[in-house]
């Protein structure tokens, strides 16, 4: 097989994953919180809030799982206050997930490993 047919397929391949509902759902739900004064408001303080935790962590006036606590509280009140940056961060994990096993797909065929064998049988029954 040539590089020029590899190619091919990685653009028919690129294109499969532009069309597939979860990029769809992905891009929507960034239009919407985009277009959402309260989610842009509320990202703006929770990253100006992530900043200052991290400038107190180097500055030794909170410990890191002080900051982490924080940052996760913080987290919670934004996906509270501003559903579309919720909605927006589940359809990205989707995405992201489905990307993510597109690469443990592509990486068995080129390696012939699969990157979820423990080489422990028990684990999942034996090899493919």
């Amino acid at each position: 097989m040539e590089a020029i047919d590899i190619f091919k397929k990685v653009r028919e391949l690129g294109e499969m994953i532009q069309d597939s509902n979860e990029m769809k759902k992905m891009k929507d739900a960034e239009l919407v919180q985009e277009n959402d004064d309260t989610a842009r408001e509320e990202l703006k303080a929770f990253n100006m809030n992530r900043m200052n935790l991290a400038r107190d962590m180097q500055n030794g006036k909170i410990s890191r799982e002080e900051a982490v606590e924080k940052n996760n509280a913080a987290f919670d009140e934004l996906c509270a206050k501003a559903p579309a940056v919720k909605n927006y961060i589940d359809a990205k994990k989707d995405f992201d997930a489905m990307i993510e096993q597109v690469n443990q797909i592509l990486n068995y065929y080129i390696t012939g490993m699969d990157p979820a064998c423990t080489h422990n049988c028990s684990t999942c029954g034996g090899c493919r």
